[in-house]
């Protein structure tokens, strides 16, 4: 078994975070089904195998992949990382995934004798970069110990959240409560345009107040400019929110306004903006029927 570390998945994400890997001196192994996108990593010193499985010889293998059904593919698959006589000790998935796809392929991993770690990550490829990407992390324990000085190269805030998939729920919670959020900063910043307002002076009012957040602070431009170029698409959010409130069911939670904005959000994919930030929840909102440049004097 190697002392590198495996990363299977280099799109946007799984890139910026191997990337931290490579700039703190780790050796570092990468896989993609469309080996293609492996090339930016590989320019940066990473090795590319040609499948899943040759990751094995990795003590640590991390994953980051789009969905349930990837995660199961690429781990418990014909030539997944678990189909050889050779196995990682740890396998880190930062992907959002459901907390039952996590549990089988857990339970999958135990049976191999390999520790799984579910990690998700909560911020976009720039955040990563930035190092201010947070990840929550469940697991063995003994795992999670091992694993700690790795995921504190990839995010600027590592926390514990038990021995299963309560890091799954955690970030399901997370989620829900950005996607409840952009549909309220939407709502309200429609209100205020509609008054006469303009979008850019409202969002910094609001920003300048106890309400005020990095996060409005970071997306408060795109939303005054109706620039939806994405950095969480709303069909993410829409598969997150999905996520969620299949999760709250199952545990008998209400959560009534997640569902409301879920329906929302399955509107404005409709209308053709799946592909874009999530922010394009505000499209949903009437347009004024007042000038853009009109707006309240200052008194």
């Amino acid at each position: 078994m190697s002392g590198g570390v495996g990363w299977l998945g280099t799109g946007k994400m799984g890139t910026a975070l191997a990337a931290r890997l490579l700039e703190a001196g780790h050796q570092v192994s990468v896989w993609n089904r469309t080996a293609s996108k492996t090339g930016p990593l590989v320019r940066r010193g990473a090795d590319a195998v040609t499948q899943p499985r040759d990751l094995a010889t990795c003590r640590i293998v991390f994953t980051t992949v789009g969905g349930d059904t990837d995660l199961e593919q690429v781990v418990t698959g014909h030539n997944g990382i678990l189909a050889g006589a050779t196995r990682p000790a740890i396998i880190v998935d930062c992907s959002t995934v459901s907390a039952e796809a996590s549990a089988t392929v857990r339970a999958a991993a135990a049976e191999a004798g390999v520790a799984f770690l579910a990690a998700p990550v909560s911020g976009n490829p720039g955040v990563v970069t930035s190092g201010g990407a947070c990840i929550v992390a469940s697991g063995p324990s003994a795992a999670y110990d091992e694993a700690k000085p790795l995921l504190d190269c990839l995010a600027g805030t590592v926390v514990p959240a038990g021995p299963g998939e309560g890091a799954r729920v955690v970030k399901l919670a997370h989620n829900l409560y950005l996607g409840v959020m952009a549909q309220a900063l939407a709502e309200v910043t429609s209100l205020a345009e509609h008054a006469g307002v303009r979008r850019a002076d409202f969002l910094e009012f609001l920003g300048g107040t106890v309400l005020g957040s990095r996060w409005i602070s970071a997306r408060a431009g795109a939303l005054a400019t109706r620039d939806y170029t994405p950095t969480f698409t709303l069909d993410m959010l829409r598969k997150d929110l999905s996520l969620g409130t299949s999760a709250a069911g199952a545990l008998g939670v209400p959560l009534p306004l997640a569902a409301a904005v879920e329906q929302l959000a399955a509107m404005a994919s409709g209308q053709g903006h799946g592909d874009q930030d999530l922010l394009a929840l505000a499209e949903l909102q009437p347009a004024p029927q007042i000038s853009e440049g009109v707006h309240h004097e200052h008194p």
